[in-house]
């Protein structure tokens, strides 16, 4: 298994990139000024090996769709497409999801102590999936380590002669709690967003609603008994930045996660599996490609031939 590890020499932070199983950062350990460590990420032990599913543990990317096509079917400047069951991955009630590229080996193209880069281009490293996709797409993500903090810079582009439709999402599992010494129940999550899509076995119906009181996470809801599995929406930025934080009182720790605020979904799922919470920031809701068809507002982005787009999102632990 290929696995890359960038460390801040300055604080002492460390990550760790499984290459091979989708470029996945699964593990991030911060550094913060006290000395304290926070094992921020949610993966078991024997992720590295290859015995677990990508889409479980650490940070899958999402891409060129995040989430799910309905039934894997989408029409794009009149042709049909029918993405096959047996060449990407598929829920139980039989939708694609999660994208292209999340269980594929990556290219690191630039590497330091602090900072690696990775690049996935369909034609190249999934040529078998380039079928599924109108045209070619290719995606470059920086993991650096700065501080406390995670940095991940996302270069999206289009290296074909169609337009390229994309939508981009990360999958982080953030464990909770954030110290072995304090509680998961005690923990505090906060997503600033005041609305949820209306959902159908995990698909939009194109309609939004306030989501009950048990999970208005923009007010701040603990983690004990919270389960939800939504997507959360109207997004409140300030200064342009989406901020979501777990915040541990008895450690004495919050993380947050920091993106610009084209990530105008927020997916927020509590796994089973594990004490953990995804904060998944995506660029376009799920099913966007097909809603779009139907005139409904769904953030799909679309890139001309040659062009590209940048974001980032970071992760970062700190006292309180």
């Amino acid at each position: 298994m290929n696995i890359v590890t960038i460390k801040d020499h300055n604080s002492g932070s460390t990550a760790r990139i499984a290459v091979d199983r989708g470029f996945n950062c699964f593990q991030f350990l911060a550094r913060l000024t006290d000395g304290r460590e926070v094992d921020v990420l949610a993966a078991t032990d024997d992720f590295a090996d290859g015995k677990q599913p990508e889409t479980h543990h650490g940070n899958p990317l999402l891409f060129p769709y995040p989430n799910r096509i309905e039934g894997g079917r989408y029409s794009w400047n009149g042709k049909e497409y029918l993405i096959p069951t047996d060449r990407v991955l598929y829920d139980s009630t039989g939708n694609a999801i999660h994208g292209l590229c999340l269980d594929r080996p990556w290219r690191v193209i630039q590497q330091s102590d602090d900072k690696v880069t990775g690049a996935f281009r369909l034609s190249i490293d999934a040529p078998d999936r380039l079928d599924c996709w109108p045209t070619d797409a290719e995606i470059h993500v920086s993991y650096q380590v700065i501080g406390s903090c995670l940095r991940s810079e996302i270069r999206v582009f289009n290296p074909g002669n169609q337009t390229m439709p994309w939508g981009f999402g990360t999958h982080a599992y953030f464990r909770v709690p954030l110290s072995v010494n304090s509680s998961a129940d005690q923990c505090l999550l906060t997503v600033p967003a005041s609305k949820v899509w209306k959902l159908t076995e995990c698909l939009p119906s194109g309609e939004k609603t306030v989501p009950p009181e048990n999970a208005r996470l923009d007010q701040g809801c603990l983690f004990k008994g919270l389960k939800v599995d939504d997507i959360y929406t109207d997004v409140l930025a300030e200064n342009n930045v989406v901020t979501c934080r777990i915040t541990d009182p008895a450690a004495g720790v919050k993380v947050e996660q920091r993106c610009p605020s084209i990530f105008r979904e927020l997916v927020v799922f509590t796994p089973p599996w594990s004490s953990s919470v995804c904060m998944e920031p995506y660029t376009c809701v799920t099913n966007a490609i097909n809603l779009e068809l139907r005139g409904i507002d769904a953030g799909l982005q679309v890139l001309q031939p040659g062009e590209s787009w940048t974001g980032w999102i970071d992760i970062e632990a700190m006292s309180i």
